[in-house]
């Protein structure tokens, strides 16, 4: 607290029982204030992808993707993996399927599931025929060996799961606050935000939903994972409505998921963080049980979750070595030859030559290069007579 404030302070215990000089607002500023030493947590992350902490406690995670791009498969895993006893070790012994996701911590976690968008009967079918095979299978248990029989209950052992999709939106959101307090979970997953407004482009109401998540992952001390689908077009990957733009402002990761096709293989990619940038992609596949898998390593085209050795190089016809050891990639021979001989492109056309063309496996790093090269005036966006993004070549 400054000097100033302090000597106020001092005055007001003089004449302590009177009026006090001091606003309710400079109290709760003097204890808003961030100094050096002010002693604060310390960041807690619940899991592992690719040994880089992520999903921390009193944030906010997003995890998107156009529809059927696997969302609910990563939420699934997330649960199981939270669930696993023993804890997979560093090495990936009793990892699911060898999927490169870790718990952080030895004691399993709480996790509440906050089901807005489906039925009853899907809800239960994912949680008996993915989450418990998942979370039981891979550690010889049968899924018995799950419940609490003097109970007859296995939910407050591992999961609390609802599911609000007949409740009104206006009474989804409260009932997520008691359901927080009263289970006290370590990861909470919302699993549609959007259904906790009644319009995806109400601005007011989209900022007043991110707070009230916020605080309250920040008062019950755990992460709260949002499931947000993007935008229906293939080349706009932005989150739909208002309540995706304040959900990009107040998430501290967010996580795109997308499935790659003809392989029939899911991808799940870090795209934004505020500290551990995740730069490799976790790729993987569904077996004929229903349950996800790590995946071969695919074509240059779909990218690989193997070591960097394995990993298809960067096409060195664009790679630009610097003085002091560096390298850039070159966006505007790159660009130039994708568009060569094209008056326009559409901006999944252009991801797709791109990548191929520079054998890239990443979208966060392939989006770097668009950005750029529409900085750099490379390139132009624009929108067509139906409004789908395009790109052209921008004039010398």
């Amino acid at each position: 607290m400054n000097e100033n404030v302090m000597s106020q302070l001092d005055a007001e215990l003089e004449h302590a029982g009177e009026e006090t000089a001091l606003s309710p607002q400079m109290l709760l500023l003097e204890k808003l204030r961030i100094t050096p030493e002010k002693e604060l947590p310390k960041m807690d992350f619940l899991f592992r992808l690719f040994d880089k902490p992520c999903f921390p406690r009193r944030e906010l995670v997003a995890i998107t993707g156009k529809a059927k791009s696997g969302k609910t498969f990563v939420t699934s895993m997330l649960m199981a993996v939270g669930s696993l006893t023993p804890n997979p070790s560093p090495k990936g012994e009793g990892s699911i399927n060898q999927l490169p996701l870790k718990r952080i911590r030895e004691e399993p976690l709480h996790v509440l599931w906050y089901d807005t968008e489906q039925s009853d009967e899907s809800t239960q079918d994912i949680l008996k025929n993915r989450i418990m095979k998942l979370a039981a299978d891979k550690h010889g248990l049968a899924q018995a060996d799950l419940f609490d029989a003097e109970n007859n209950s296995w939910s407050g052992k591992m999961f609390d799961v609802f599911n609000v999709r007949g409740v009104a939106w206006k009474e989804r959101r409260s009932l997520l606050c008691e359901a927080v307090t009263r289970c006290k979970p370590d990861l909470v997953i919302v699993d549609g935000i959007r259904d906790l407004v009644n319009d995806i482009n109400d601005g007011v109401l989209a900022q007043e939903v991110m707070e009230e998540l916020l605080h309250l992952a920040t008062e019950a001390e755990c992460c709260i994972a949002c499931v947000l689908h993007q935008n229906k077009g293939g080349e706009d990957h932005n989150l739909r409505g208002w309540i995706g733009t304040e959900l990009m402002n107040k998430a501290f990761e967010v996580y795109a998921c997308e499935k790659l096709l003809p392989q029939r293989i899911f991808k799940l990619e870090q795209t934004q963080t505020r500290k551990y940038d995740i730069e490799r992609p976790m790729y993987y596949e569904v077996g004929e049980d229903g349950l996800p898998k790590a995946s071969p390593l695919p074509p240059p085209t779909g990218g690989g979750d193997l070591s960097r050795e394995q990993l298809p190089q960067l096409n060195q016809e664009y790679k630009v070595t610097e003085d002091d050891g560096g390298w850039h990639m070159d966006v505007r021979r790159l660009f130039s030859d994708v568009l060569s001989g094209h008056d326009q492109i559409t901006g999944s056309e252009l991801r797709d030559q791109v990548c191929s063309r520079a054998n890239i496996v990443s979208w966060k790093f392939y989006n770097s290069l668009l950005n750029k090269a529409i900085d750099e005036k490379v390139i132009m966006k624009s929108f067509d007579h139906v409004g789908h993004v395009i790109y052209t070549m921008a004039p010398f």
